[in-house]
């Protein structure tokens, strides 16, 4: 494999990672005949060591596994898809009452009251996480509230474009 070629995968792991084993990999790499196949492979294992670091190296201790367990992390992702469900279960019943999908109700009725407790719940949560998290894990937290953010939006698209 191309030398430069090498060295830009290699730098492609966490700097512990590289630290520890760059110089060894990237001289592997060299040797070897560096097709597709094994370009590809070092690409998803860089990533894959980026997500779950390898135990025993002085890396960061806090990666995106790590902080997808922290109940600030997964709670707001739950929230927006139970409110989604919500949503979802409403269209249902509407369907098989005959009235065509979600009822409107003069009063926005449980389903909406849940919903917007849902939504707005999640907020004070995303706040903490956001505040406790980034100046200790800047990309995993970035990464996570990027994963939140985009849950939040996929419950508040049904309502936003079926105008609820």
């Amino acid at each position: 494999m191309n030398p430069r070629l090498a060295h830009l995968l290699v730098c492609l792991y966490p700097r512990p990672w590289r630290n520890r084993y760059g110089d060894e990999f990237q001289a592997l790499l060299e040797a070897g005949n560096g097709g597709l196949r094994a370009f590809t492979n070092v690409v998803w294992s860089a990533l894959g060591e980026r997500i779950i670091p390898t135990p025993g190296l002085a890396m960061n201790q806090y990666s995106v596994a790590t902080l997808s367990k922290k109940p600030s992390a997964f709670v707001p992702i739950a929230m927006s898809f139970i409110a989604l469900t919500l949503l979802g279960a409403a269209y249902v019943v509407g369907l098989t009452t005959g009235q065509g999908g979600l009822v409107r109700e003069p009063d926005e009725g449980a389903i909406a009251h849940l919903w917007q407790l849902l939504m707005a719940g999640q907020l004070p949560i995303l706040a903490f996480f956001a505040i406790k998290w980034l100046p200790r894990a800047p990309r995993p937290t970035l990464l996570l509230l990027a994963l939140q953010v985009g849950a939040a939006l996929a419950a508040v698209a049904p309502v936003y474009f079926l105008n609820l």
